[in-house]
């Protein structure tokens, strides 16, 4: 099987980048909505950057991928302390998966063989402290938009069913895709994703030669490509770790926290929960570039990628929603 392709190696698309390494550096950020025309790389990027980031340790046999043994649900039965080193889950959701899939469900090959009431987890168990991708994320059925809200809201998921009472962990960055031209994402769910992007096919000829390049160099001369570009992976996973570290000691000035709150009143986000984002948003990215305090050009390289999806439509501004945080930002922040 084929190593994913390198994060680094990926032309062009600097925003859908820059998003999905800020939740790479802070998951509670809130995960990433990515819009766009097909072919453009977002379920490549997903699956890069997990590969790009160090594996995760977890306890042998734990269906829910859990770091310690004592965290590890009652109903699997794990019976060891050992641990190994897995790479960072990353767990598709497909549009027609069922609840039972989703959440888990009786097994029934136990129940009819043993008569015993045991739980067969679902992908929400398998994407616990990884990622769970969604193409066509627009198109998901309702009712498990609204279990994926629950989910998402509350880090844990619970079964109450066919005389099974189940809870586990289950917290992931949720990666989502679509194309806006196939029906609009329900307000409630788009407003549970921190971040947002718009991703088009490269316009610039000679990007999309590197394209085509870089792709064919994969998939004909797999070993030398990925041998290529090692190295520049090695250092964005080590600048992400060095972020991590950072984030925990970098500073917020309270002017900081004024020019996040005026920026999203000005632009009528509903809710606070535009103004948490914001913040966790640009201390990530302080942190990415090593600073040691949060200030405005941080909040002004994010708020695009934060704002954009929480804003209400207004009929008398035909400028889309970019363009109405680019301006505002420039009133409250300056150019």
């Amino acid at each position: 099987m084929k190593q994913p392709f390198p994060f680094s190696a990926i032309v062009g698309q600097s925003d859908m980048k820059r998003a999905m390494i800020l939740t790479a550096i802070d998951p509670s950020i809130g995960g990433v909505l990515v819009f766009g025309d097909r072919g453009t790389g977002k379920s490549t990027a997903v699956r890069a950057l997990a590969a790009l980031l160090p594996p995760i340790k977890a306890v042998k046999t734990c269906p829910v991928n859990s770091e310690r043994a004592i965290d590890c649900p009652n109903w699997a039965n794990v019976t060891t302390k050992k641990t190994h080193e897995i790479p960072t889950p990353v767990v598709d959701l497909p549009l027609g998966a069922s609840e039972d899939r989703v959440t888990g469900a009786l097994d029934i090959e136990k129940a009819l063989a043993n008569g015993e009431k045991a739980f067969q987890p679902g992908l929400l168990a398998q994407a616990n402290r990884g990622y769970l991708y969604i193409d066509e994320v627009n198109l998901l059925e309702d009712h498990i938009v609204d279990l994926l809200l629950d989910v998402a809201q509350s880090g844990e998921n619970v079964i109450e069913r066919e005389g099974l009472s189940i809870r586990h962990a289950a917290r992931f960055v949720l990666v989502g895709s679509g194309n806006p031209e196939e029906g609009e994402l329900r307000p409630q769910l788009l407003d549970r994703f921190g971040l947002s992007v718009d991703v088009a096919s490269p316009t610039n000829i000679e990007e999309r030669i590197e394209v085509i390049k870089r792709r064919d160099a994969y998939e004909n001369n797999h070993a030398a490509f990925m041998l290529r570009w090692q190295a520049e992976d090695a250092a964005l996973r080590d600048q992400i770790l060095s972020a991590r570290k950072t984030l925990r000691k970098l500073k917020t000035p309270d002017s900081s926290l004024r020019d996040v709150a005026e920026l999203c009143l000005k632009l009528g986000s509903d809710g606070l929960r535009g103004e948490l984002t914001l913040l966790k948003a640009a201390r990530a990215y302080a942190a990415l570039r090593d600073d040691t305090a949060m200030g405005r050009k941080h909040i002004r390289d994010v708020a695009g990628l934060v704002l954009r999806h929480r804003l209400r439509r207004d009929p008398l501004d035909d400028a889309g929603s970019g363009t109405r945080v680019t301006r505002v930002v420039e009133e409250v922040l300056g150019a």
